[in-house]
């Protein structure tokens, strides 16, 4: 009787191995989003975000690019917007296989997320009107990207990752110093230093996901 060659045992060992790795890669397509999605919307968004910021309210109040006031932070929050779509799609397209504890861990770190930016909110509106625009503007974008950052080194210990706790030290630094070089000089740092560090980490962690996938 005449067997499909597809139903025959592995010829060897090496074969198995072979067919074995084969199937951790689909699992890991399946089970773990394209981290150019989930890294590089966001890292776009910061470099063009607030190197506009910087462009239009410099150091010192200095107009660097003209252009309307309200055009850097409409381009931002537009492509933030953007980016909380495809990381979310993306995040969202992996996790659908995933149940159990790993299920009940993604949702709550997802909580986190909107509860650290209500905090945000509520912080920054309250103090916000007593600042001069400049300081006002650093407070609410130094708040919001140090949230960021920590959560970044939370969602490391709840995933066993080095690199987003890597990148997560990385943008709370960048944000500590910008921070403290002032208004101006905090949109920079966190455009080139945050968004750049983003892109970079997007890139190396899809060299490795990709290299599993082979």
């Amino acid at each position: 009787m005449d067997h499909d060659p597809d139903e025959r045992a592995p010829a060897s060992p090496a074969e198995t191995l072979r067919l074995i790795e084969a199937g951790r890669a689909a699992a890991q397509r399946d089970f773990q989003p394209d981290p150019r999605l989930t890294y590089g919307p966001w890292g776009v968004a910061w470099l063009v975000g607030f190197g506009l910021l910087f462009l239009r309210f410099g150091p010192d109040g200095r107009v660097l690019l003209a252009m309307p006031e309200l055009l850097p932070l409409l381009v931002l929050y537009v492509l933030l917007v953007a980016a909380f779509v495809i990381s979310g799609s993306a995040g969202m397209r992996a996790g659908r296989h995933v149940r159990g504890v790993s299920s009940i861990q993604g949702l709550r770190y997802g909580v986190s997320w909107a509860a650290a930016f209500a905090g945000v909110v509520v912080i920054a509106s309250r103090f916000a009107d007593l600042l001069p625009d400049a300081e006002a503007s650093l407070l609410w974008s130094g708040l919001s990207v140090a949230v960021v950052g920590v959560l970044y080194i939370a969602g490391a210990a709840t995933w066993q990752s080095r690199e987003m706790f890597t990148l997560g030290v990385w943008i709370t630094l960048v944000n500590i110093g910008g921070f403290l070089a002032g208004p101006g000089w905090h949109s920079l740092a966190i455009s080139l230093a945050g968004g750049g560090g983003m892109l970079t980490a997007g890139f190396v962690e899809w060299l490795r996901w990709r290299r599993g996938q082979c």
